[in-house]
């Protein structure tokens, strides 16, 4: 069977937008992994994540901020595939307080809603890296931790 252009679309559109629920979630990565690529790369120009560089620690990093932030949730704005470059992009609003335990300090009560997007790149039906573009600086701000 040959995979066509539309095959391929659907295929790396249905396992971004199961990705990104099972991340935005705070999932982590025992349930991301089966989307990428076991070494899949992560990078962001975000203060917030220096040093975080695999997929992995990202899904990680994601399910932790759900334990002391209530009331998290995102909304997509767009999400598009673009299949001669094997990359799809997503671009949403995150949403949540600062109400628990954990974070850089105590909980402030404050609350942040901020954009983002990700462009995850394919190799094959899997997903290999992940930049994230955010501005955690203002999201930072409005949670009272900068």
């Amino acid at each position: 069977m040959t995979t066509t252009m539309t095959d391929t679309a659907a295929t790396i559109t249905d396992t971004a937008a199961a990705f990104f629920e099972a991340c935005e979630s705070g999932q982590g990565w025992a349930t991301c992994a089966q989307y990428c690529h076991p070494d899949a790369t992560f990078s962001a120009q975000s203060e917030a994540l220096t040093g975080v560089t695999s997929i992995e620690a990202y899904a990680d990093w994601m399910q932790g901020l759900h334990t002391f932030m209530s009331d998290v949730s995102y909304e997509v704005k767009g999400f598009g595939t673009d299949t001669d470059r094997n990359c799809v992009v997503a671009y949403a609003v995150f949403s949540g307080t600062h109400t628990g335990e954990g974070g850089p300090l105590p909980a402030t009560g404050k609350r942040t809603t901020s954009d983002y997007a990700y462009a995850l790149q394919f190799e094959g039906d899997k997903i290999a890296h992940l930049t994230k573009v955010w501005h955690s600086g203002l999201a930072m701000q409005e949670l009272g931790w900068a």
